[in-house]
């Protein structure tokens, strides 16, 4: 160590004599070390500055700062003793690393406000508890007061609960930061109630506490004395949220001075004493009071009609002109309003307060163009197409039409009817009225195709104007991150690539660019092929009707199927290659392709699972090398608290040391050892060999919880789970109490959710001193583990190794693939026997590798010893995968070409030569995009030397490393970069904050997240109405954290109830959440294949033709027969079936309404676009489509449902990048709708000015073969008139 602190003071000399030259032109190392002497002398820079005008140094000030910084920064002595002072916990302000380094955390701190909010302190919420039963009581309680409410009142002094300090109560009381008796742990009941929808049990214990109290001081004063929970500012408050909500509770607080109570009971004395209604009459306004307040709206209980009769006022219909964040910001339980009746449907009766007058009670008729500029927030939910709620569309209470409101009601109903009509345009009435002609259309189906027009012409009625509506983003920032959003563009971004102009990543962006060329090639080869073969094609069909035919000419389909099919490879292999694929990641416009040679002898040799063995599961279990490490195992977890495994891959850390843990005794008590997987095919896999190995069932003593899919019971004692499930336990009891043991297995793949359950688990254990906790790793980095978890163990179990052999590349290679192609044909033609291990980056990639391998030996002949070619990714069948297991046939060897799930979670015996080109695909987040893409970038060292590992298995072994030495040195990083730091963190931060853990900025990261990313998650986030003004979580973002998907679905999926449609979003959901499309397209029956899908083929998009192949399926009572007849995949739906209960479960848990829409499908296009706003693109005019975030040339796949058709606004679930940029899953939508779904994020562009899009766009001018392109600008002009001698400057 002291030769090495040597080399830095030398090298700090050198960098201040230079310094030092650059400044004053002197370059004198001796004096450059009496400068560093001074320095290390001086405690602080000012004592350094001071010495050296005491030494008569005249240096400008620029050169002083920067020598004191170069020696607070490379000196070793600084650099230690501003450890040692760190360490002592001094608060000095040193100049050194020590003390910049706690500045930089303060002005972290002042700078991004929004990522340092306090933590808070949230209880375990347990939504099968039985507590939630006084939700129920609550709303009992509301009835009651509705009805004692009517009674009628002697004392006129009562308190009015409308009060603005109640409705500060309300809100203070509803909001998760702000309220500390939740921190101090009230009882459990009045924690879930601060959580539920139903408020009016805070409410009614509110005017308990008033008792007596009159008017408004004295509810003041109540409120002062709950709890003392008023702060200085209260009155200052109580004036902004006044000027806040506007004139409506501005009316409200004035009639509430006057006596709102006495007007109140005037209302009810009136409707008793006057006519009622047996039934709610449309388009009429009636006196109310409020029953309920839920997060959707507000319950009325509406007076003048006959019994008890109540209505919803929804949110959006309660204030005219402003969103609503929560209905109780702006009403009270009890209050009395003035409600329209807009809607009578089977029972359930909508009202509006916007469109009356609250003080006068006068119906608002609101003006043509009044409703056009107020955009889509002045129009209510759930209405088709955006326009207003008509009065002739809604039905009585028995289905049928209703009537207008007495005297002139009918009249009011038929404007209202004409003003909701869209007039047809002149060619659309031509084309009805020449097939009303031609006897196609009858005319009694468009009554008003004539009436319409000649209203138009008489001036009778209104039309609804078709404008062009343009959409812009917002460029305010969230109320809690101003001024942070744009420090953050600042910031260096995480690089996931050391080196971009390096040769590896060179080779990684050509190695893109040939294989788009290669697919471009093959799809040309294949349009020749198809080409070709239709021009070959006879018409059977016109040779058997005509009676003048050679009879030698007629030939049945079978045989010429039979011949085609021995030529063009449609034989054995034709059906089985139909692929399970579908949509955008079939591979582009073509179609499905025939099923290469090369697979189909993969597929049609016999099928095996698994390894062979002859040995008993007890002498499996004894052969393994963690075997012989039992006792020492079991011990270091007895003592340690938490302790890190280090294992190759195969010891049997995975499936042993559960057992040995639950042998043990570790699961006594009803306690569970838990283990988590961070893939779900590895948890599945797993969780069904142990079970085996018990002897138990899967499900009862051994189990697996995955995404949608629990298979455990409550005798489980072994659970195998992925480490987001673990995740969301956490959230539901952050100290696992049904767990005693918690192994983090593959810790090193340091998944968003591994890394942070590390910084959870880290607080668990302090609470919990009895839990264990084991990090598992197959690489050697324990050491970065170790420190994070406060020095812990490492417990290390030898695996068998020997030595490999590195060869490493003289040259870059431009063409990765092809290099590594001619690697193995070198290694299979001059070196010894053994199997070849080859990576690649993905299934693409692969596929192609092995047929152009299978032509390669197929043109070499018999000659040649046999290659056995096995491809590895996730995708294939587990028949095909368990075929990498079976030994090569004698004489010949296989070659292995997998992903880099071979270098940690496959153990393959029998390799004895790795090719390693040095890339992977990686999930990195693409700000242009706004979501996740793959990017083919360079390995890690780390994950070289594993990838290296794999050849000293079984034996000596060789590397081929196909890039320099060089580049290894100085072009890859140390380790991979986790992926906390490279994707999204929307979900993760929803999950967090759910948690209670505001301050993001110093949660215990392994490593930190980007600060860019998580603003940017804050911002996603805060435009789903997830977030407050303040940052902190809605109720709406404690509902979507409940939920095991993204936030952009699950906030998709709430909104379908308060749309009514929740029951066609949980079939569109378990839809799109499978990874494979539904449709089986086999090679020689594509027609009918594309005729039976264009049956399901929804005008509005794909989402709503899932739903219909869904609901098709449910009404053929979910037959697998039914599948095979409309070439839809059996196990596909079944899956979403699955997903769909699983999600069903979560919505009757947590009390959300399962109701259909019907015909209506409109409604869900809303849904999904309260969810997927961010991602919209609105039709080219030159070419596709383009994103409203940046921008991004997007195009419809050719298998979308929208393909063809004219729809100018799509948003799509995600984007595939095949030969060009792919929308997959789209749906047509409104414009409109994404200012309603996201008025935070979008605006309308405004009239009176260009929006940002038409002043982007080029004009350009029509085409003209007489001029050239750029004859028409005026400089081309002029310079024609002078060349062309007129004398005039036009020419």
């Amino acid at each position: 160590m002291e030769g090495l602190e040597a080399l830095e003071v030398i090298s700090l000399v050198a960098k201040v004599a230079s310094e030092m030259e650059n400044h004053v032109g002197m370059n004198d190392r001796d004096v450059a070390e009496f400068i560093i002497a001074q320095r290390l002398a001086s405690d602080s820079f000012r004592a350094f500055k001071k010495k050296l005008v005491e030494l008569n140094v005249d240096f400008p000030p620029s050169l002083v700062e920067s020598i004191d910084r170069l020696v607070c920064t490379l000196h070793p002595e600084m650099r230690n003793r501003s450890q040692k002072d760190a360490k002592d916990g001094s608060d000095a302000k040193l100049a050194g690393p020590g003390g910049k380094s706690s500045k930089k955390r303060s002005d972290k701190d002042s700078i991004f406000k929004g990522l340092s909010l306090p933590d808070k302190q949230v209880e375990a919420d347990d939504p099968d508890d039985d507590t939630h039963e006084a939700d129920e009581i609550d709303d009992a309680l509301a009835l009651l007061e509705g009805l004692a409410s009517q009674a009628p009142k002697t004392d006129k002094t009562t308190a009015n609960p409308t009060s603005t300090a109640a409705k500060d109560r309300e809100r203070k009381r509803t909001r998760d930061s702000a309220s500390p008796r939740g921190r101090n742990g009230r009882d459990r009941k009045s924690r879930y109630r601060s959580r539920s929808p139903s408020q009016s049990r805070s409410r009614s214990r509110g005017r308990k506490r008033g008792g007596g109290r009159h008017g408004y001081e004295d509810a003041v004063d109540e409120y002062d004395n709950y709890g003392s929970r008023r702060n200085a500012n209260g009155k200052r408050e109580r004036e902004r949220e006044r000027e806040r909500h506007g004139g409506l509770e501005n009316g409200w607080d004035d009639r509430q001075e006057r006596g709102g109570r006495d007007r109140y009971d005037h209302h009810n004395s009136h409707h008793d004493s006057g006519r009622l209604d047996d039934t709610p009459e449309l388009s009429k306004v009636y006196d109310g009071h409020i029953t309920g307040i839920k997060d959707f709206g507000v319950f009325v209980n509406i007076h003048g009609v006959r019994g008890k009769v109540d209505g919803l006022v929804h949110v959006s219909a309660l204030v005219d002109g402003q969103r609503v964040d929560h209905p109780s910001d702006v009403v009270s339980m009890g209050q009395p309003v003035k409600v329209k009746v807009v809607k009578v449907e089977d029972r359930r009766i909508g009202l509006s307060m916007k469109e009356v007058d609250q003080v006068s009670g006068e119906d608002l008729n609101m003006a043509p163009q009044d409703m056009f500029q107020s955009g889509a927030n002045m129009e209510a939910l759930g209405v088709r197409g955006g326009a207003r709620i008509s009065s002739s569309t809604l039905l009585d209470m028995d289905g049928n039409h209703a009537s207008g409101a007495a005297g002139g009601g009918a009249a009011a109903a038929a404007a209202a009817n004409r003003r909701g009509k869209k007039r047809m345009t002149s060619p659309e009435r031509w084309e009805i009225r020449q097939l009303i002609a031609s006897g196609v259309a009858k005319a009694s189906d468009y009554p008003d195709l004539e009436e319409d027009y000649n209203a138009t012409l008489k001036g009778e009625g209104t039309i609804e104007l078709e404008e062009d509506v343009d959409i812009e983003i917002r460029d305010e920032e969230p109320p809690f991150l101003a001024g942070q959003t744009k420090l953050s563009l600042e910031l260096s971004p995480i690089r996931v690539v050391k080196a971009p102009d390096g040769s590896l990543n060179r080779a990684a962006m050509a190695g893109a660019v040939l294989a788009k060329e290669r697919k471009e090639l093959r799809q040309q080869e294949a349009d020749a092929a198809k080409a070709e073969r239709d021009k070959e094609k006879v018409d059977l069909t016109s040779q058997w009707h005509d009676p003048m035919a050679n009879p030698e000419q007629r030939k049945f389909a079978n045989d010429a199927r039979a011949a085609h099919g021995g030529r063009g490879g449609a034989g054995a292999g034709g059906v089985a290659g139909g692929g399970s694929g579908g949509g955008a990641g079939s591979g582009g416009p073509g179609g499905f392709e025939p099923v290469p040679e090369w697979k189909r002898i993969i597929q049609n040799k016999d099928q095996s699972f698994g390894k062979r063995t002859d040995l008993s599961i007890k002498e499996q279990r004894e052969s393994l090398p963690i075997y012989s490490f039992r006792s020492q195992l079991i011990q270091a977890v007895r003592d340690n608290q938490i302790l890190i495994v280090i294992g190759e891959t195969g010891s049997g850390k995975t499936t042993q040391l559960t057992q040995y843990l639950a042998e043990a005794g570790f699961t006594s008590g009803g306690k569970m050892v838990g283990c988590t997987q961070p893939r779900r095919v590895a948890a599945m896999s797993v969780a069904k060999r142990v079970s085996e190995e018990v002897g138990c069932p899967l499900g009862e003593e051994v189990g697996y919880t995955i995404r949608f899919e629990d298979l455990t019971s409550p005798a489980t004692r072994i659970k195998y789970m992925t480490d987001g499930m673990l995740q969301r336990e956490i959230l539901l009891d952050p100290e696992l109490k049904r767990y005693s043991v918690i192994m983090l297995d593959e810790a090193h793949e340091r998944t968003i959710a591994t890394d942070v359950l590390f910084g959870l688990l880290k607080k668990t254990v302090k609470r919990r001193p009895d839990l264990k906790v084991i990090a598992t790793s197959a690489t050697l980095d324990a050491e970065k583990f170790s420190t994070f978890f406060n020095g812990a163990p490492i417990f290390t179990i030898p695996g068998r190794t020997f030595p490999v052999e590195i060869l490493y590349s003289r040259e870059p290679e431009s063409d990765y693939l092809d290099a590594t192609l001619e690697t193995v044909m070198q290694i299979h033609l001059t070196e010894p026997a053994g199997d070849i291990l080859v990576f690649l980056t993905g299934q693409e990639e692969i596929d192609t590798s092995c047929e152009i391998l299978y032509e390669r030996m197929k043109g070499l002949g018999a000659a040649v010893p046999e290659l056995v070619i096995l491809p590895v990714y996730s995708a294939l069948p587990n028949e095909v995968q368990s075929k990498i297991f079976e030994p090569a046939p004698p004489g010949g060897r296989k070659v292995i070409i997998a992903t880099n799930i071979a270098e940690t979670s496959l153990t393959i015996d029998g390799i004895y030569y790795v090719v390693d080109p040095g890339f992977v695909k990686q999930n990195a987040y693409d700000p242009k995009l706004g979501m996740d893409s793959l990017v083919v970038t360079p390995i890690s060292q780390a994950q070289a030397n594993q990838r290296a590992g794999r050849a000293g298995r079984t034996g000596p072994g060789k590397c081929f490393r196909l890039y320099t030495e060089a580049a290894y040195q100085t072009e890859m990083l140390p380790t991979t970069i986790p992926e906390i730091q490279r994707k999204n963190l929307s979900n993760t931060i929803l999950i967090l904050k759910a948690m209670g853990i505001n301050d993001l900025l110093h949660f215990d990261f392994m490593d930190p997240p980007p600060i860019n990313t998580m603003l940017s998650a804050l911002e996603e986030l805060y435009a789903l109405s997830a977030l407050d003004d303040e940052g902190l979580l809605t109720k709406l973002g404690r509902k979507m954290a409940d939920f095991p998907m993204d936030p952009t679905s699950s906030k998709a999926l709430i909104a379908s109830v308060e749309l009514g449609c929740s029951d066609e979003m949980l079939s569109i959901m378990g839809m799109i959440a499978q990874p494979k499309g539904v449709w089986y397209r086999p090679k020689d029956k594509q027609q009918q294949a594309d005729a039976k899908k264009a049956k399901f083929n929804d005008p509005h998009g794909d989402h709503l033709t899932m739903l219909n192949v869904y609901n098709s399926w449910k009404r053929a009572r979910f037959s697998k027969p039914w599948c095979q007849e409309h070439f839809l995949q059996y196990r596909v739906l079944t899956r979403a079936k699955d997903v769909r209960t699983q999600l069903e479960r979560i919505m009757e848990r947590y009390k959300h309404r399962i109701v259909s829409c019907g015909t209506h499908t409109d409604r869900v296009r809303q849904a999904l676009c309260a969810g997927f706003f961010r991602n919209a693109s609105r039709k080219d005019p030159h070419e596709g489509f383009k994103t409203l975030i940046e921008g991004t040339p997007v195009y419809l796949h050719p298998s979308s449902a929208l393909f063809g058709k004219q729809a100018e606004w799509v948003i799509y679930d995600t984007l595939v990048l095949t030969t060009k940029e792919y929308m997959q899953c789209t749906t047509a939508i409104d414009a409109k709708w994404l200012v309603d779904a996201a008025p935070t994020f979008f605006k309308l562009s405004p009239s009176d000015r260009l929006s940002r899009r038409r002043r982007a766009e080029r004009i350009q001018p029509l085409y003209n073969k007489f001029q050239t392109e750029e004859d028409w600008r005026i400089s081309a002009q002029k310079r024609g008139g002078r060349s062309g001698g007129g004398g005039g400057t036009w020419g």
